[in-house]
């Protein structure tokens, strides 16, 4: 089973600007209650969207330049990048269907 895909400021640029896949990031906090209730839902995607998109986690404690590089000033906080820019933004705990239906746009 899939996994999302850790993200950090050395590899972001990399794993998500420069992509071939569009890529859901998420953008979360380890004393998030909402962020970790979201974790099952994002490994579960990652596994079923295996090769079509990339869905990936960046910590925003760890990673605070980024997240205001992107303006994220809530967590969880849900960003789709296509061809390295942002395409479409959630923020607060999604269901997975409400993940896919928001996927949906890129996944056509």
């Amino acid at each position: 089973m899939s996994k999302a895909l850790i993200l950090t400021a050395s590899n972001f640029s990399q794993e998500v600007l420069e992509s071939k896949l569009p890529v859901l990031v998420d953008f979360w906090a380890s004393w998030c209650s909402p962020c970790k209730m979201m974790e099952p839902a994002i490994d579960s995607l990652a596994s079923e969207l295996d090769g079509k998109l990339i869905i990936a986690k960046l910590n925003v404690d760890q990673n605070a330049g980024l997240a205001f590089d992107f303006a994220v000033n809530g967590v969880p906080t849900f960003i789709i990048f296509k061809d390295g820019k942002e395409i479409n933004r959630k923020v607060g705990a999604q269901s997975t269907e409400q993940l896919k239906t928001f996927l949906a746009q890129v996944l056509k």
